[in-house]
This record gives structure tokens, sequence and C-alpha cells, in this order.
């Protein structure tokens, strides 16, 4: 990427962004709050991410200013064994009926629980014992 694409971005506007985004399309759960009540919830694809961001699909425009909750399906293992997911929190700063723009506040990994894997049957009465 040269220096004009990083000050102006591909469609030749400005960037006004700080950090490198990064095409990450995963499932996305989200809890708008109001308070300690949930506003709304709804479900979405991440878009792109930076370090400071997030951009996702959604079902509806979501209000911005409200504290968000995020929850994104991780891509990798861990232990090559264990799903995890990205628990993001922040706040909605832009809407429209594509998607919403978050900005991330704090992030953290969690576990999703391990994923069954029942060995492989190698024989006939080991496929008939299973069974």
């Amino acid at each position: 990427m040269d220096q004009r694409q990083q000050q102006y971005g591909k469609n030749g506007k400005q960037e006004r962004r700080g950090k490198r985004r990064f095409r990450i399309e995963q499932d996305v759960r989200y809890r708008l709050l109001y308070g300690h009540r949930i506003a709304e919830t709804g479900n979405g694809r991440t878009v792109d991410m930076s370090s400071s961001g997030v951009w996702i699909t959604t079902e509806t425009i979501l209000t911005p200013g409200l504290p968000v909750e995020l929850s994104i399906t991780w891509p990798a293992l861990l232990n090559d064994v264990c799903p995890m997911k990205l628990m993001v929190y922040g706040c909605v700063i832009r809407s429209n009926e594509n998607g919403a723009a978050i900005a991330i506040e704090r992030y953290e990994f969690r576990t999703q629980g391990t994923r069954f894997q029942q060995p492989a049957a190698t024989s006939v009465e080991e496929i008939r014992a299973a069974v």
C-alpha cells in the first residue's frame, strides 16, 4: 500500500482512521445496553476490524451512543481443540441500514467449551460397541 492510499483510501477520500483495518468476516451476536438492562439484541457478521473499532452488519439500525457488547466467533482453536470467542465492549459510533461502527473500549478472549470429537472406530467390533 503506498502513502497516497494510506492517506486517501481506496475511494479517493481522505482516510480518517488511525488504525489499520483487517477484513475479518465472522458471526457476531450483539447486545445493546441501556443502563443495566439489555435494550436490544441481534445477530450479524463482522466486516472489518482494527485494534480500536469494528464494523458489523446488523439486523436493524443501532442507536449511536449506546454501549454494546459483541460476542464474535473466533476462527482459531485454543490448543487445536477448544473454540474461542472474542468479547468486545464498546460504544456504537454510527449506524445505517448496512451495519454499525463500534468503538472498542476493551476486549477479551473466552473459550466456548470443548468440541466433542468421538474417536474414529477402526473395526466392525468397535462400531458395534459404539452403537
